[in-house]
């Protein structure tokens, strides 16, 4: 392992004040930060971060619902251990800060018009999903987050080859070599940083609005699935909260929680 604050890379700059650990293997980086922040049973007494972990292999990576995220080497493996003091729900939206800075990532080796957002947190290049954000905390007894781990993967040279949703890699979209898990880092640790930064100051409003901005399929028609209920309706946008909204039947539907298709 090896820990340090890192030169800047290619033409992105390490964020001042935010350290670094890297692992040749290890289970999870989200379980890492898990552990770090919880070492000693006492929020003084743990990692405190800013601190991004990264390994090269994961031997146990998950993505959202408890699912297997493959980890392939040459990929991106890395989860931001910070203590943001706010709300479980206003953390939540943090993952909307994750995905906008992996497509900041992207934008510096492919044309960004190629680079999409899905909610909640995708992100697609070419329509095929290259990146998987899963965010997880532990709460306080206030009714703060105690700590909060952004965990990120990203498809660089390889993707698992899944045809429904169909994945990519950046290597596929490139004239040239993916660029390494070290450059890439560095270029979202850049990005993340800034965006962080607006959330803190100006709130959720400033990520909101530069997502928006970004997002497949806006005015179209989507399916969100729901354990329950299947909702059909034009995608019109996110609201204040996170939620999806869907205009159906001259209404709209908040959708704060399922999967969500494009086409209807």
């Amino acid at each position: 392992m090896n820990t340090s604050n890192p030169p800047p890379i290619s033409s992105a700059s390490w964020p001042t004040g935010v350290g670094l650990a890297e692992f040749v293997e290890i289970d999870s980086t989200n379980e890492e930060a898990k552990r770090r922040a919880e070492a000693g049973g006492a929020a003084e007494a743990g990692e405190q971060g800013p601190i991004w972990l990264r390994s090269d292999m994961q031997t146990a990576g998950r993505g959202r619902r408890g699912r297997t995220w493959v980890s392939p080497g040459g990929n991106l493996f890395a989860t931001l251990l910070i203590r943001p003091e706010i709300t479980p729900s206003q953390a939540a939206l943090l993952s909307f800060a994750a995905a906008l800075s992996v497509a900041d990532l992207l934008d510096a080796f492919v044309e960004p018009s190629r680079v999409k957002l899905k909610w909640p947190n995708d992100v697609q290049l070419d329509g095929g999903k290259v990146c998987g954000v899963l965010l997880e905390s532990s709460a306080t007894s206030g009714g703060l987050v105690d700590w909060l781990a952004v965990g990120v993967g990203v498809n660089l040279a390889n993707h698992p080859g899944l045809e429904e949703p169909r994945t990519i890699a950046l290597a596929d979209a490139m004239d040239s070599p993916a660029p390494t898990p070290q450059e890439a880092l560095t270029h979202l640790a850049a990005a993340f940083a800034r965006h962080y930064e607006a959330f803190q100051t100006h709130g959720f409003e400033a990520v909101r609005g530069p997502w928006l901005a970004r997002a497949r399929g806006m005015g179209e028609p989507m399916v969100a699935r729901l354990p329950h209920e299947e909702i059909r309706g034009i995608f019109t946008g996110i609201d204040e909260t996170g939620a999806l909204l869907l205009e159906t039947n001259g209404a709209l539907r908040k959708i704060t929680a399922g999967e969500v298709f494009f086409g209807g």
